[in-house]
């Protein structure tokens, strides 16, 4: 081989990793693929049902006094029992919207948790609708927060 095909040998390998380290710098990583975890199917308890979750303010926006448990206690007796009365469960919070006019309010409230199948939901739709109505207008409130989702549910 010639002194000159030498060096041009030379000057292609160089360059060969060169360009190979070059290029490792900007490309990213290549991580293998790792395979799934399988995992154990969860137990299925219970029946199909919808769990309804219902957020009560207590401060009143006109600046009047605050809902007391013990008017909760009677709303719930009232207008709410009625309806559920096979169960349903009350837990006191701390809760905070923003109202109607951007102001950040801070107040005491309660969640109302119901349980019912999901054959029965469109037959509790409309009770639980005039409970939210009830209570915004009996207590002066701009709202009451509703929230549903799908469980599996045994007693």
């Amino acid at each position: 081989m010639s002194q000159h095909a030498r060096g041009r040998l030379a000057v292609l390998a160089v360059s060969t990793v060169l360009l190979g380290a070059a290029s490792s710098a900007a490309a990213p990583a290549v991580v293998p693929e790792r395979a799934p975890v399988s995992q154990p199917p969860l137990p299925a308890h219970g029946s199909p049902s919808i769990e309804t979750s219902l957020f009560f303010g207590t401060a009143r926006p006109d600046g009047g006094p605050a809902v007391t448990d013990r008017q909760f206690r009677a709303f719930v007796d009232r207008f709410v029992t009625p309806h559920f009365p096979d169960g349903l469960t009350v837990q006191a919070g701390r809760g905070q919207y923003r109202d109607a006019h951007g102001t950040i309010e801070r107040e005491r409230s309660y969640e109302l948790t119901l349980f019912y199948p999901t054959s029965q939901a469109r037959r509790h739709d409309p009770a639980i609708e005039r409970i939210r109505r009830a209570y915004a207008e009996r207590f002066g409130q701009e709202s009451v927060a509703r929230v549903d989702d799908r469980a599996l549910v045994d007693f």
